[in-house]
């Protein structure tokens, strides 16, 4: 008997949750939008591009995750060479064309010569290096890579092995790898694409190892491509979870090439004329493509988080499972505690990265034109940040992406939920410009280098640490700590940071003196490193907040709300080292125990639900098309199913109905190329008689056992067909015909 209740309709539903949020919703997005873009112009700027490119065939998406790696390397090469024919087009000036590279979501072979080797090219070549290459360089007549990375070693670049040995009777350069470990590998761009490269190699003047230096070679012919003599180049094979697949990630060995001394990227230091050696003005000015390759990726992981909270907080409002809610259907995920404790402390470091990204690469800025003058002052501090902020920010990133995935439970594996790919493409950013657990040893040094700076000075001045190891100065004069802290406290931005500064400069404190007595633990270096960076991404925060006062009211509420969530996350990721140094104590006075860390979770809690009405228009105002997250799981109108189904109707097994691997014998059975099968010769198959019986192959010391399936019209008498998995029991496919001995068992 049919019941009277009418069936809910949970595809219209999604659509009818997700105007609701976005009804919620009080921030003003297109403002918040602004503020994320840094103005209306960027904001605008970028929407163009974007709507430009979006229309562009060549830039479809529908079928990228159904490409080999060739195909899509091919394709990176086509979407390039399209992205300069708009820009000539629509007269694009360099940000603008930078721009439309930045929401184009393939890892381009080109991406190299654009972060790495035309900005180390253009920062450190001389004057007639750069008057011979630089337009050739900028007009792409010349595609780079830059050389750093060995077979046998990676991040310790003062231990590679790749020599260039100087030669002053012919004043030239002999490059050369002497080693098999010294090949150079994981280099993007080199594989297929680049025709010239930046070269890290230990400069040999007068038989001495003078350590890394910089040398532009050429690599390819600039008349056919072709691979230049005594250079052996090739791509390295496919990448984990087939990611960065668009990119030829490639190796190279230099058999003793020459290269006229000129090529040395030599405008701080070099082999002059004479033959004689000028020492750089400082030892680690080569390590320059590094430092902002480095300071990039902070903004680029900021956005990358940004797609992840994105998709996932729109499916997780207008996915509905579980609890029975007031209106009568189950509850939107996005309401339960477990589901919003992930999402938007995710969303809010996504908001933090993408403000700090953009401190950092002004700062880059900064030290960058102070180096083209001989300053070299920022360098060193460049280098502790940038350290510190690569580890955060990719350690963070992959972290979230896989949260976020995990979040939409199994539909989040499919690949049209999108984050799969990014997780992929983003994961190798642990490893690479420096791995995070290297790394941490440089921010720990420097740490330690500050510290000692300000215990020797007497009496102990503050005015001497940088900004990120502004956190010492409460070794100085130290704060007053509260014996417990209250809700009201931990609403207060100035108490997180101040529990984030005390614990960094109280771990290095002690850091300092177990080295002298070498009580020094296991990891100690990820947990300073971590307490250091997250110090200074403290206080930026707190900058962040300050800076909120231009934007109105309901808006800076909102987003000051967001960046303490931020913060208190921070605090609450830390408790291990707050509560052993004792910054946060148990309650006393009272015989049970009491948890001093409840009402710092408590107000995570609460200021996540004070959040959630805003959710979506925190995530649209980054602005993102359906084109740019291409998630099905992530589309703006929040019909996810609907999504979903088209995108696996597009899946090419379902092009046909039966897969082209099965064949339909003639006896019926349906069999394929990797199961053992025989088709028997007219006389034999005696009218199908034998369907389904089992023969005997012998041939040469070998033997096997395959079905009857089919009949063989062309066989002459006694003459057997096997499948290829038959016959390659008994020989190779390319034996071709055979004379075997055969019969029914």
């Amino acid at each position: 008997m049919a019941s009277g209740k009418t069936q809910h309709d949970m595809n219209e539903q999604t659509a009818i949750d997700m105007a609701c949020a976005r009804k919620r919703t009080t921030v003003n997005v297109e403002n918040v939008g602004d503020f994320l873009h840094h103005g209306k112009d960027e904001w605008l700027a970028r929407s163009k591009i974007v709507s430009i490119l979006e229309k562009d065939a060549l830039f479809d998406k529908s079928q990228r995750e159904f490409m080999n790696r060739t195909q899509k390397y091919e394709r990176g090469l086509a979407m390039t060479n399209r992205v300069y024919e708009l820009q000539t087009f629509h007269k694009w000036n360099e940000q603008e064309t930078k721009l439309a590279f930045s929401v184009i979501d393939d890892q381009l072979p080109i991406a190299l010569h654009n972060v790495a080797f035309q900005p180390v090219f253009m920062l450190q070549a001389d004057s007639t290096l750069l008057a011979k290459y630089a337009h050739l360089i900028a007009t792409r007549a010349i595609l780079g890579c830059y050389l750093q990375t060995e077979l046998g070693h990676g991040t310790n670049v003062s231990r590679l092995e790749t020599t260039a040995t100087y030669i002053p009777e012919t004043q030239e350069f002999e490059i050369h790898s002497p080693t098999f470990t010294s090949s150079k590998w994981w280099i993007g761009g080199l594989g297929k694409t680049a025709t010239h490269g930046v070269v890290q190699a230990k400069l040999i003047w007068e038989g001495k190892d003078l350590g890394p230096h910089l040398f532009f070679v050429q690599l390819r012919s600039l008349d056919d491509h072709t691979v230049l003599p005594n250079i052996t180049i090739g791509d390295i094979g496919p990448k984990a979870h087939g990611g960065f697949a668009s990119t030829d990630n490639g190796f190279a060995r230099f058999n003793h090439v020459r290269i006229p001394r000129e090529n040395m990227l030599s405008r701080f230091g070099g082999v002059a004329e004479d033959g004689k050696y000028v020492k750089p003005l400082h030892a680690k000015l080569s390590y320059g493509g590094m430092l902002y390759i480095r300071a990039n990726m902070v903004t680029g992981g900021g956005w990358l988080i940004a797609k992840a909270a994105t998709v996932a907080i729109r499916y997780a409002t207008v996915r509905r499972q579980g609890e029975i809610g007031s209106d009568g259907l189950e509850k939107q995920i996005i309401s339960y505690p477990s589901v919003y404790y992930r999402l938007l402390p995710i969303l809010s470091r996504a908001y933090m990265f993408i403000q700090l990204g953009r401190t950092l690469t002004n700062a880059f800025d900064t030290m960058a034109s102070r180096l083209k003058e001989g300053d070299t002052s920022l360098l060193a501090e460049m280098h502790a940040t940038t350290s510190g902020l690569k580890i955060y920010v990719s350690t963070n990133g992959v972290q979230d992406l896989e949260t976020a995935r995990r979040s939409m439970g199994g539909h989040g594996y499919s690949a049209f939920a999108g984050l799969g790919r990014l997780y992929a493409d983003y994961l190798p950013s642990v490893t690479y410009e420096g791995d995070n657990f290297v790394l941490d040893q440089q921010v720990v040094r420097a740490a330690l280098r500050s510290h000692k700076t300000l215990s020797e000075s007497n009496p102990p001045s503050t005015s001497t640490l940088s900004p990120s190891s502004y956190y010492l100065r409460h070794l100085v004069n130290q704060p007053s700590i509260p014996s417990s802290f209250l809700a009201e406290d931990w609403r207060n931005p100035s108490t997180a940071i101040l529990l984030l500064e005390l614990r960094a400069a109280f771990l290095v404190q002690a850091h300092a003196q177990n080295v002298q007595q070498q009580l020094e633990d296991a990891n100690v270096n990820q947990r300073l490193s971590k307490a250091v960076t997250e110090a200074f991404v403290a206080a930026q925060v707190g900058g962040m907040i300050q800076g909120l006062s231009a934007m109105s009211e309901r808006d800076k509420v909102v987003l000051t709300k967001l960046f303490l969530l931020c913060l208190l996350t921070i605090v609450e990721g830390g408790l291990t080292d707050l509560l052993s140094l004792g910054l946060i104590r148990p309650a006393t006075g009272s015989g049970m125990r009491q948890d001093p860390t409840l009402s710092l979770r408590v107000t995570i809690k609460e200021l996540c639900e004070e959040l959630l009405p805003e959710a979506i228009g925190l995530t649209d105002a980054f602005g993102f098309t359906d084109w740019e997250l291409d998630s099905a799981l992530g589309v703006h109108d929040g019909k996810v199913y609907e999504a979903l189904w088209q995108r696996a109707r597009t899946e090419p097994l379902n092009q046909t109905e039966v897969p082209a691997a099965y064949e339909l014998g003639s006896c019926g059975f349906w069999n394929v190329n990797n199961e053992p099968v025989v088709a028997l010769n007219p006389i034999e198959y005696a009218g199908g008689t034998r369907c389904g019986k089992y023969v005997s192959l012998n041939y040469q010391g070998k033997s096997a056992r395959a079905k009857i399936v089919d009949l063989c019209p062309s066989c002459g008498l006694s003459g057997i067909d096997l499948s290829p998995a038959a016959f390659q029991a008994l020989a190779p496919l390319a034996t071709g015909t055979m004379n075997i001995d055969w019969n029914y068992v």
